[in-house]
């Protein structure tokens, strides 16, 4: 697997680029620490890390909470819509959790592949954190501190449904898993452009994904992993964490409270 991702970080350094449109900061998140989205028809879903992991599904419009509820998941990093339920990536129990999206009820839970503790490698870039930070007040301690994980380590991020498959992004083994929910048999498997793969989202027949340490989006072909495109945004713009894409337009969130969008 080395080889494979030092291969896509030679092909991300030299793929065809274009930079961000304008970046527009849409509303402020429901909660203070939103990290991922999922579009839909009806709305605008996001899933909050803090304490509670609240989904709240949002107008497009100005944000307006349509409906909201706490989750059993831990610390969430992606979620996404499958027709009647949710699928929500349980970060720090690296568990990939079905709720009733109605209620929020847990229906199913499930180990995620490649979940681990995540590691350095040579040629990495460094932790980026959001230019907005020091413009925002820090969450409110009840959601900025969590109790110690049972076990080391982290799962999966960006969550997307396809064809009846569902697809997550893992940042420990830097790779994009599509597995069948039924039989949960990964299906395929690509490497990711660098160390923090995060929110996912489709583009017809192509998959984007966001990487929060490289301030970038690269668009990939989900058959061969291939980078067709990359996407990088100024440094002045918020950090990207869940992304998802509605109508042409790419909307993603950084976690301290802000969601944006840009045309694509």
């Amino acid at each position: 697997m080395n080889r494979r991702y030092f291969l896509a970080l030679a092909t991300a350094a030299s793929v065809k680029t274009r930079h961000a449109g304008k970046v527009e900061v849409a509303f402020k998140s429901p909660g203070a620490q939103p990290n991922g989205m999922q579009a839909t028809p009806e709305g605008l879903w996001i899933i909050d890390q803090g304490a509670r992991s609240k989904a709240a599904l949002v107008s497009y419009t100005d944000g307006k909470v349509l409906r909201e509820f706490e989750t059993e998941t831990d610390r969430s990093s992606g979620i996404t819509f499958d027709g009647a339920s949710l699928w929500i990536g349980s970060t720090y129990s690296r568990e990939t959790v079905r709720v009733d999206a109605l209620t929020g009820k847990t229906m199913e839970r499930h180990f995620t592949p490649g979940a681990g503790v995540i590691y350095r490698q040579v040629g990495d870039p460094p932790p980026r954190s959001s230019p907005l930070s020091k413009h925002r007040p820090a969450a409110p301690t009840s959601q900025a501190a969590e109790p110690p994980s049972t076990a080391p380590g982290t799962g999966a991020h960006g969550q997307e449904w396809r064809d009846g498959k569902l697809w997550f992004a893992v940042p420990p083994s830097r790779m994009v898993y599509s597995i069948d929910p039924r039989t949960w048999i990964v299906q395929s498997k690509f490497p990711v452009a660098g160390n923090r793969p995060h929110g996912i989202g489709w583009e017809g027949r192509y998959l984007w994904v966001t990487d929060s340490n490289l301030n970038a989006f690269f668009k990939h072909d989900p058959e061969t992993g291939e980078m067709i495109e990359k996407i990088q945004l100024a440094d002045t713009d918020p950090l990207p964490h869940g992304m998802t894409i509605w109508q042409g337009t790419l909307w993603y969130c950084d976690d301290v409270g802000v969601v944006c969008r840009m045309k694509l």
